[in-house]
């Protein structure tokens, strides 16, 4: 499983897309590659470099007051947030910064906040962070979860994306299918791997992944 391919990005060289083909399952689809991204958000430099071409993304935005980190996005968003607060961003925060902050998840698997974060959420304009987005799911889920505790959703980023917008929203990415055409993504219950008889690799989610064997 550590075999991979890797995509460098057109403008640093320190953002390395990293890539396994196969068959995986994931928590909404089926996939036909497993997008290793551990180095990119816990390794310093390919963090900060990550964060940093995310950011440049929204120097010309308004206001955004809080990072939402989906999928263990805390340390990109970190390092996002100071590339923001350095070139000016403007915040509404009383301490002029940017939060950064993730959600819990309940028993039935819905974000929430517990009272003494709900304030980086409510009434804030929020950007949503994350890995990589597939089907979509989880970035409805967090924009409703923010709609909820009374937040408005003023973008949404991610490393890799196969969706161009959510619910008009456009998803701001370092890497698309344009970067890698062979991706594709399946529903369960109508998976080609599966109907070929090819065997699952690994079931993956936002910490990485677990093989088969």
């Amino acid at each position: 499983m550590q075999d991979y391919k890797k995509i460098d990005h057109q403008k640093n060289k320190d953002v390395v897309l990293r890539y396994i083909p196969g068959h995986f399952i994931t928590p909404n689809s089926h996939v036909n590659c497993y997008m290793d991204l551990s180095d990119m958000k816990s390794r310093q430099r390919e963090a900060r470099a990550t964060g940093e071409e995310l950011a440049e993304m929204y120097l010309a935005s308004d206001i955004i007051d809080t990072i939402l980190c989906l999928n263990n996005m805390d340390v990109v968003g970190a390092y996002m947030a100071n590339k923001l607060t350095k070139a000016g961003m403007i915040s509404a925060n009383s301490h002029q910064t940017i939060y950064i902050t993730s959600p819990e998840y309940n028993t039935s698997g819905q974000m929430m906040f517990r009272e003494n974060n709900e304030h980086m959420i409510r009434g804030k304009k929020v950007l949503v962070l994350i890995d990589t987005a597939t089907t979509g799911a989880t970035l409805q889920s967090a924009i409703r979860s923010i709609r909820f505790y009374k937040g408005s959703v003023v973008g949404i980023s991610a490393i890799f994306s196969v969706a161009t917008q959510i619910e008009s929203l456009p998803i701001r990415s370092l890497y698309s299918t344009s970067d890698l055409p062979e991706y594709a993504s399946y529903p369960p219950e109508g998976c080609p791997l599966c109907a070929a008889g090819k065997a699952v690799d690994a079931i993956c989610n936002g910490f990485g992944y677990s093989t088969l064997k």
